[in-house]
Protein backbone atom coordinates (compact mmCIF):
# COMPACT_ATOMS: atom_id res chain seq x y z
CA UNK A 1 0.00 0.00 0.00
CA UNK A 2 1.32 3.33 -1.18
CA UNK A 3 1.66 6.29 1.23
CA UNK A 4 -0.54 9.24 0.58
CA UNK A 5 0.90 12.36 -0.73
CA UNK A 6 1.86 15.27 1.39
CA UNK A 7 -0.86 17.97 2.12
CA UNK A 8 -0.51 20.77 -0.02
CA UNK A 9 0.46 23.81 1.75
CA UNK A 10 -3.76 25.22 1.39
CA UNK A 11 -4.57 22.24 3.41
CA UNK A 12 -1.86 22.44 5.98
CA UNK A 13 -2.18 26.06 6.47
CA UNK A 14 1.34 26.88 6.49
CA UNK A 15 1.80 30.57 6.80
CA UNK A 16 -1.20 31.11 4.06
CA UNK A 17 -4.45 32.18 4.21
CA UNK A 18 -7.28 30.66 2.98
CA UNK A 19 -10.12 32.04 0.28
CA UNK A 20 -12.74 32.48 2.57
CA UNK A 21 -14.85 31.49 -0.83
CA UNK A 22 -13.60 28.13 -0.48
CA UNK A 23 -15.02 27.27 2.71
CA UNK A 24 -18.47 28.47 1.61
CA UNK A 25 -18.89 25.34 -1.33
CA UNK A 26 -17.44 27.16 -4.23
CA UNK A 27 -16.18 26.35 -7.66
CA UNK A 28 -12.65 25.15 -6.66
CA UNK A 29 -9.69 27.32 -8.03
CA UNK A 30 -8.50 26.00 -11.60
CA UNK A 31 -5.05 24.08 -11.19
CA UNK A 32 -3.41 26.31 -13.95
CA UNK A 33 -3.61 29.32 -11.59
CA UNK A 34 -0.40 30.65 -10.01
CA UNK A 35 -0.21 31.01 -6.33
CA UNK A 36 -0.73 33.86 -4.40
CA UNK A 37 2.21 36.10 -3.74
CA UNK A 38 2.77 39.25 -1.89
CA UNK A 39 2.65 41.67 -5.41
CA UNK A 40 -1.31 40.28 -5.51
CA UNK A 41 -2.20 40.71 -1.75
CA UNK A 42 -0.43 44.54 -2.15
CA UNK A 43 -2.82 44.89 -5.07
CA UNK A 44 -6.47 44.49 -5.03
CA UNK A 45 -8.11 42.62 -8.07
CA UNK A 46 -11.03 45.14 -9.63
CA UNK A 47 -13.38 42.78 -8.32
CA UNK A 48 -12.18 42.82 -5.03
CA UNK A 49 -12.35 46.81 -5.21
CA UNK A 50 -15.48 47.07 -6.15
CA UNK A 51 -17.36 44.30 -3.85
CA UNK A 52 -15.19 45.88 -0.88
CA UNK A 53 -13.22 44.21 1.41
CA UNK A 54 -13.31 40.38 2.50
CA UNK A 55 -15.64 40.07 5.28
CA UNK A 56 -13.07 38.66 7.31
CA UNK A 57 -11.18 41.52 8.06
CA UNK A 58 -11.41 43.48 11.47
CA UNK A 59 -11.31 47.10 9.60
CA UNK A 60 -13.44 49.50 7.71
CA UNK A 61 -11.42 51.31 4.99
CA UNK A 62 -14.71 53.02 4.14
CA UNK A 63 -15.37 54.56 7.81
CA UNK A 64 -17.18 58.08 7.85
CA UNK A 65 -14.98 60.44 10.17
CA UNK A 66 -17.78 62.82 10.42
CA UNK A 67 -18.45 62.46 13.45
CA UNK A 68 -14.32 63.38 15.15
CA UNK A 69 -15.51 67.23 13.93
CA UNK A 70 -18.08 66.96 17.24
CA UNK A 71 -15.36 66.94 19.22
CA UNK A 72 -13.27 69.86 18.55
CA UNK A 73 -13.50 73.18 19.96
CA UNK A 74 -14.96 75.56 18.40
CA UNK A 75 -13.31 79.36 19.46
CA UNK A 76 -15.88 81.38 17.50
CA UNK A 77 -18.51 79.41 19.46
CA UNK A 78 -16.99 80.31 22.88
CA UNK A 79 -16.54 83.93 21.95
CA UNK A 80 -19.86 84.19 21.32
CA UNK A 81 -20.66 83.01 24.48
CA UNK A 82 -18.66 85.55 26.24
CA UNK A 83 -19.63 88.30 24.07
CA UNK A 84 -23.37 87.30 25.14
CA UNK A 85 -22.49 86.90 28.72
CA UNK A 86 -20.56 90.31 28.50
CA UNK A 87 -22.27 92.40 30.93
CA UNK A 88 -22.37 89.81 33.69
CA UNK A 89 -19.14 89.18 33.33
CA UNK A 90 -18.48 92.59 33.80
CA UNK A 91 -20.57 93.02 36.26
CA UNK A 92 -18.65 90.02 38.51
CA UNK A 93 -15.37 91.56 37.30
CA UNK A 94 -16.42 95.40 38.66
CA UNK A 95 -17.74 93.80 41.93
CA UNK A 96 -14.80 91.86 43.42
CA UNK A 97 -12.22 94.56 42.12
CA UNK A 98 -14.14 97.03 43.98
CA UNK A 99 -14.63 94.88 47.21
CA UNK A 100 -10.67 94.06 46.91
CA UNK A 101 -10.11 97.98 46.48
CA UNK A 102 -12.23 98.97 49.73
CA UNK A 103 -11.20 95.87 51.68
CA UNK A 104 -6.97 96.61 51.33
CA UNK A 105 -7.82 100.22 52.12
CA UNK A 106 -9.20 99.48 55.17
CA UNK A 107 -6.75 96.96 56.05
CA UNK A 108 -3.81 98.45 58.48
CA UNK A 109 -0.14 98.91 56.75
CA UNK A 110 2.30 96.80 58.73
CA UNK A 111 6.21 97.55 58.81
CA UNK A 112 9.10 95.20 58.78
CA UNK A 113 12.56 95.41 60.63
CA UNK A 114 15.03 93.33 60.87
CA UNK A 115 18.24 92.14 62.68
CA UNK A 116 20.94 90.01 61.73
CA UNK A 117 23.07 88.08 64.43
CA UNK A 118 25.83 85.68 64.25
CA UNK A 119 27.01 83.60 67.20
CA UNK A 120 30.71 84.37 69.07
CA UNK A 121 32.67 81.50 68.79
CA UNK A 122 34.78 80.40 71.76
CA UNK A 123 38.67 80.90 71.40
CA UNK A 124 41.19 80.17 73.21
CA UNK A 125 41.06 81.54 76.58
CA UNK A 126 38.50 83.70 75.57
CA UNK A 127 35.69 83.88 77.88
CA UNK A 128 36.86 81.17 79.37
CA UNK A 129 35.64 78.73 77.23
CA UNK A 130 38.31 77.28 75.66
CA UNK A 131 40.90 77.19 78.19
CA UNK A 132 38.52 75.72 80.40
CA UNK A 133 37.50 72.63 78.21
CA UNK A 134 40.96 72.48 77.63
CA UNK A 135 41.94 71.83 80.74
CA UNK A 136 39.01 69.50 81.40
CA UNK A 137 40.27 67.58 78.17
CA UNK A 138 43.67 67.32 79.79
CA UNK A 139 43.01 66.54 83.60
CA UNK A 140 39.64 65.33 83.38
CA UNK A 141 36.79 67.39 84.57
CA UNK A 142 35.65 67.40 88.18
CA UNK A 143 32.54 65.95 89.31
CA UNK A 144 29.45 68.97 89.75
CA UNK A 145 31.32 71.76 87.55
CA UNK A 146 29.53 72.76 84.30
CA UNK A 147 32.29 73.53 82.07
CA UNK A 148 31.17 76.99 79.72
CA UNK A 149 31.88 76.69 76.13
CA UNK A 150 30.90 78.43 72.92
CA UNK A 151 27.17 79.51 72.54
CA UNK A 152 25.40 77.21 69.62
CA UNK A 153 23.37 78.39 67.29
CA UNK A 154 20.99 76.48 68.19
CA UNK A 155 21.10 77.74 71.75
CA UNK A 156 20.67 81.21 70.39
CA UNK A 157 17.57 79.87 68.29
CA UNK A 158 15.54 78.02 71.19
CA UNK A 159 16.36 81.38 73.34
CA UNK A 160 14.67 83.49 70.69
CA UNK A 161 11.71 81.23 70.07
CA UNK A 162 11.42 80.17 73.86
CA UNK A 163 8.29 81.65 76.73
CA UNK A 164 10.60 82.67 78.81
CA UNK A 165 12.82 85.30 76.89
CA UNK A 166 9.54 86.75 75.33
CA UNK A 167 7.83 87.46 78.90
CA UNK A 168 10.99 88.91 80.10
CA UNK A 169 11.07 91.02 77.05
CA UNK A 170 7.14 92.02 78.10
CA UNK A 171 8.06 92.54 81.91
CA UNK A 172 10.92 94.31 81.15
CA UNK A 173 9.50 96.73 78.42
CA UNK A 174 5.79 96.82 79.63
CA UNK A 175 4.35 95.87 75.81
CA UNK A 176 1.73 94.62 77.43
CA UNK A 177 -0.34 98.52 76.80
CA UNK A 178 1.66 98.53 73.44
CA UNK A 179 0.65 95.47 71.83
CA UNK A 180 -3.50 96.07 73.23
CA UNK A 181 -3.18 99.58 72.56
CA UNK A 182 -7.40 99.18 71.02
CA UNK A 183 -7.52 98.15 75.07
CA UNK A 184 -5.55 100.73 76.94
CA UNK A 185 -6.65 104.21 78.39
CA UNK A 186 -3.41 106.60 77.90
CA UNK A 187 -5.03 108.78 79.55
CA UNK A 188 -5.97 106.95 82.73
CA UNK A 189 -3.12 105.17 82.51
CA UNK A 190 -5.37 101.63 83.39
CA UNK A 191 -7.34 99.37 80.98
CA UNK A 192 -10.64 100.38 79.68
CA UNK A 193 -12.30 97.17 81.21
CA UNK A 194 -11.20 97.77 84.59
CA UNK A 195 -13.67 98.94 87.18
CA UNK A 196 -17.03 98.70 84.31
CA UNK A 197 -15.18 101.96 82.46
CA UNK A 198 -14.97 99.95 79.73
CA UNK A 199 -18.13 101.34 78.05
CA UNK A 200 -20.29 99.80 75.47
CA UNK A 201 -18.49 98.37 72.88
CA UNK A 202 -20.06 96.85 69.69
CA UNK A 203 -17.42 94.36 68.19
CA UNK A 204 -18.15 93.55 64.89
CA UNK A 205 -15.36 90.38 64.36
CA UNK A 206 -17.44 87.70 63.43
CA UNK A 207 -14.29 85.31 64.70
CA UNK A 208 -15.15 86.61 68.66
CA UNK A 209 -18.69 86.48 68.21
CA UNK A 210 -17.96 82.30 67.36
CA UNK A 211 -15.37 82.20 70.27
CA UNK A 212 -18.31 83.73 72.85
CA UNK A 213 -20.49 80.82 71.47
CA UNK A 214 -18.26 77.95 71.99
CA UNK A 215 -17.46 79.73 75.73
CA UNK A 216 -21.00 78.93 76.63
CA UNK A 217 -20.85 74.99 75.58
CA UNK A 218 -17.34 74.82 76.63
CA UNK A 219 -16.72 73.12 80.07
CA UNK A 220 -14.67 75.69 82.56
CA UNK A 221 -10.88 75.50 83.08
CA UNK A 222 -10.36 73.40 85.77
CA UNK A 223 -9.83 75.63 89.50
CA UNK A 224 -5.87 75.84 89.40
CA UNK A 225 -6.17 78.37 86.37
CA UNK A 226 -7.08 81.45 87.52
CA UNK A 227 -10.38 83.17 85.77
CA UNK A 228 -9.29 86.70 83.12
CA UNK A 229 -11.31 89.17 83.20
CA UNK A 230 -12.62 89.84 79.70
CA UNK A 231 -10.89 92.73 78.17
CA UNK A 232 -7.72 92.61 80.60
CA UNK A 233 -4.74 90.86 78.55
CA UNK A 234 -2.30 89.09 80.69
CA UNK A 235 1.46 87.37 80.09
CA UNK A 236 -0.09 85.01 77.98
CA UNK A 237 -1.84 87.17 75.47
CA UNK A 238 0.97 88.79 75.34
CA UNK A 239 3.05 85.77 74.16
CA UNK A 240 0.81 84.63 72.04
CA UNK A 241 0.82 88.29 70.59
CA UNK A 242 4.26 88.31 69.79
CA UNK A 243 4.65 84.84 68.49
CA UNK A 244 2.67 86.67 65.38
CA UNK A 245 4.80 89.67 65.09
CA UNK A 246 8.22 88.24 65.85
CA UNK A 247 10.21 85.27 63.68
CA UNK A 248 13.30 84.15 64.47
CA UNK A 249 15.01 81.92 61.32
CA UNK A 250 18.71 81.11 61.25
CA UNK A 251 20.77 80.04 58.11
CA UNK A 252 23.41 76.94 58.63
CA UNK A 253 25.25 77.41 56.15
CA UNK A 254 26.50 80.75 56.81
CA UNK A 255 26.02 80.61 60.38
CA UNK A 256 23.50 83.55 61.00
CA UNK A 257 20.23 84.15 62.37
CA UNK A 258 17.58 86.80 61.27
CA UNK A 259 15.29 88.30 63.62
CA UNK A 260 12.27 89.79 62.02
CA UNK A 261 9.48 92.12 63.82
CA UNK A 262 6.14 93.55 62.17
CA UNK A 263 4.34 95.64 63.30
CA UNK A 264 1.88 98.52 62.64
CA UNK A 265 4.24 101.65 64.13
CA UNK A 266 7.91 101.64 62.08
CA UNK A 267 9.46 102.89 64.90
CA UNK A 268 7.70 100.55 67.14
CA UNK A 269 8.79 97.49 64.82
CA UNK A 270 12.45 98.25 65.01
CA UNK A 271 11.93 98.61 68.92
CA UNK A 272 10.84 95.38 69.10
CA UNK A 273 13.43 93.79 67.67
CA UNK A 274 15.90 95.70 69.68
CA UNK A 275 14.37 95.00 72.99
CA UNK A 276 14.50 90.92 72.03
CA UNK A 277 18.12 91.71 71.06
CA UNK A 278 18.83 93.06 74.61
CA UNK A 279 16.81 90.94 76.30
CA UNK A 280 18.57 87.75 75.09
CA UNK A 281 22.06 89.61 76.07
CA UNK A 282 20.90 90.24 79.85
CA UNK A 283 19.97 86.74 79.88
CA UNK A 284 22.76 84.94 78.56
CA UNK A 285 25.79 86.80 80.39
CA UNK A 286 23.24 86.96 83.59
CA UNK A 287 23.00 83.28 83.15
CA UNK A 288 27.07 82.85 82.32
CA UNK A 289 27.56 84.50 85.91
CA UNK A 290 25.20 82.25 87.76
CA UNK A 291 26.89 79.40 86.15
CA UNK A 292 30.39 80.75 86.89
CA UNK A 293 30.05 81.46 90.40
CA UNK A 294 28.29 77.82 91.27
CA UNK A 295 31.41 76.65 89.80
CA UNK A 296 34.00 78.83 91.46
CA UNK A 297 32.33 77.77 95.04
CA UNK A 298 32.41 74.23 94.34
CA UNK A 299 36.13 74.71 93.30
CA UNK A 300 36.87 76.63 96.24
CA UNK A 301 34.85 73.90 98.42
CA UNK A 302 37.19 71.26 96.96
CA UNK A 303 40.68 73.47 97.26
CA UNK A 304 40.51 72.72 101.23
CA UNK A 305 40.35 68.82 100.92
CA UNK A 306 43.08 68.66 98.05
CA UNK A 307 46.83 67.51 99.21
CA UNK A 308 48.01 66.54 96.05
CA UNK A 309 50.30 69.78 94.54
CA UNK A 310 49.62 69.38 91.41
CA UNK A 311 45.67 68.59 91.98
CA UNK A 312 45.82 72.00 93.76
CA UNK A 313 47.23 73.79 90.91
CA UNK A 314 44.93 72.73 88.66
CA UNK A 315 41.92 73.46 90.65
CA UNK A 316 43.65 76.96 91.02
CA UNK A 317 43.28 76.75 87.29
CA UNK A 318 39.89 75.84 86.72
CA UNK A 319 38.87 79.15 89.21
CA UNK A 320 40.80 81.80 87.17
CA UNK A 321 38.47 80.37 84.45
CA UNK A 322 35.69 80.79 86.52
CA UNK A 323 36.32 84.23 87.51
CA UNK A 324 37.48 85.30 84.11
CA UNK A 325 33.83 83.61 82.05
CA UNK A 326 32.33 86.06 85.31
CA UNK A 327 33.99 88.98 84.16
CA UNK A 328 33.43 88.59 80.40
CA UNK A 329 29.87 88.09 80.82
CA UNK A 330 29.90 91.80 82.84
CA UNK A 331 30.97 93.51 79.83
CA UNK A 332 27.85 91.87 77.78
CA UNK A 333 28.98 93.55 74.93
CA UNK A 334 29.55 90.56 72.08
CA UNK A 335 29.69 88.36 75.08
CA UNK A 336 26.99 85.44 72.96
CA UNK A 337 25.94 86.97 70.02
CA UNK A 338 27.66 89.75 67.52
CA UNK A 339 24.69 92.19 66.15
CA UNK A 340 26.04 92.44 62.12
CA UNK A 341 22.98 93.86 60.80
CA UNK A 342 21.46 96.28 63.62
CA UNK A 343 17.16 96.61 63.54
CA UNK A 344 16.41 99.94 61.59
CA UNK A 345 12.97 101.66 60.97
CA UNK A 346 11.75 100.88 57.76
CA UNK A 347 10.40 103.39 55.54
CA UNK A 348 8.21 101.82 53.55
CA UNK A 349 5.51 99.55 54.60
CA UNK A 350 5.71 95.53 54.42
CA UNK A 351 2.30 94.56 53.73
CA UNK A 352 -0.45 94.85 52.43
CA UNK A 353 0.30 94.65 48.96
CA UNK A 354 -2.88 96.08 47.29
CA UNK A 355 -1.68 96.33 43.65
CA UNK A 356 -1.00 92.63 43.88
CA UNK A 357 -4.24 91.79 45.51
CA UNK A 358 -6.29 93.79 43.25
CA UNK A 359 -4.49 92.07 40.25
CA UNK A 360 -5.25 88.96 41.61
CA UNK A 361 -8.92 89.93 42.32
CA UNK A 362 -9.12 90.72 38.68
CA UNK A 363 -8.01 87.91 37.02
CA UNK A 364 -10.02 85.89 39.58
CA UNK A 365 -13.12 87.47 38.89
CA UNK A 366 -12.19 86.67 35.29
CA UNK A 367 -12.41 83.28 35.23
CA UNK A 368 -15.24 82.80 37.82
CA UNK A 369 -17.65 85.33 35.22
CA UNK A 370 -16.68 83.18 32.73
CA UNK A 371 -17.56 79.96 33.94
CA UNK A 372 -20.76 81.71 35.35
CA UNK A 373 -21.44 82.78 31.75
CA UNK A 374 -20.84 78.76 30.18
CA UNK A 375 -22.99 77.39 32.73
CA UNK A 376 -25.92 79.99 32.45
CA UNK A 377 -25.24 79.04 28.98
CA UNK A 378 -24.96 75.46 29.53
CA UNK A 379 -28.65 75.73 31.36
CA UNK A 380 -29.88 77.63 28.53
CA UNK A 381 -29.39 74.50 26.03
CA UNK A 382 -31.36 72.20 28.34
CA UNK A 383 -34.58 75.03 28.64
CA UNK A 384 -33.62 76.28 31.73
CA UNK A 385 -33.33 80.52 31.20
CA UNK A 386 -32.18 81.88 34.63
CA UNK A 387 -31.96 85.39 32.60
CA UNK A 388 -36.01 85.17 33.40
CA UNK A 389 -35.22 85.77 37.10
CA UNK A 390 -31.99 87.34 37.33
CA UNK A 391 -30.47 89.58 34.60
CA UNK A 392 -28.17 93.04 35.11
CA UNK A 393 -31.23 95.10 34.34
CA UNK A 394 -33.31 93.85 37.63
CA UNK A 395 -30.12 93.68 39.92
CA UNK A 396 -29.83 97.02 38.95
CA UNK A 397 -33.50 97.80 39.65
CA UNK A 398 -33.04 96.28 43.28
CA UNK A 399 -32.95 98.63 45.97
CA UNK A 400 -29.11 98.17 47.43
CA UNK A 401 -28.08 97.53 44.12
CA UNK A 402 -29.27 100.92 42.66
CA UNK A 403 -27.76 102.52 45.70
CA UNK A 404 -24.21 100.66 45.34
CA UNK A 405 -23.88 100.88 41.18
CA UNK A 406 -23.28 105.08 41.37
CA UNK A 407 -20.73 104.69 44.21
CA UNK A 408 -19.14 101.69 42.47
CA UNK A 409 -18.97 104.12 39.13
CA UNK A 410 -17.00 106.86 41.42
CA UNK A 411 -14.51 104.38 42.95
CA UNK A 412 -14.02 103.38 39.32
CA UNK A 413 -13.12 107.00 38.35
CA UNK A 414 -11.35 107.35 41.02
CA UNK A 415 -9.12 104.56 41.19
CA UNK A 416 -5.56 106.56 39.42
CA UNK A 417 -5.63 108.87 42.43
CA UNK A 418 -4.95 105.95 44.33
CA UNK A 419 -1.73 105.13 42.99
CA UNK A 420 0.12 106.59 45.42
CA UNK A 421 -1.72 104.56 48.19
CA UNK A 422 -1.44 101.12 46.06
Amino acid sequence: MTDSPAGTPEETGAGIRRDPRTSTGGPPAAASSPPFTNRQAASPSPEMASSGPPPGLGYNIGRDTSSSGEDEIDLLEIWGVIWKRRRLIGYIVAAMVFLTVAVSLLMTNIYQSEAVIVPVAGKEGGAGGGAAAALAAQFGALPGIATPGATSMQEIVSLLKSNVLREKVIEQHKLLPVLFEEDWDAEKQRWKAEGGGGGFRINLNPLSWVSSLLALVRPPPPPSIAKKKPGIPDVWDGIRALDKMVTVKHDMKQGVITITGQFPDPELAAKLVEYFLTTLTDHMSAEARRVALTNQKYLESQLGGATDPFIKQKIFNLIAQQVETSMMAEVKENFAFKILDPPKAPDRKFKPKRAQMVVLSFVVALFIGGFTAFFLEYLEKHGIKVENYVTPDKLSEMPIVGKLMPGLRKWIVALPGLRKKL
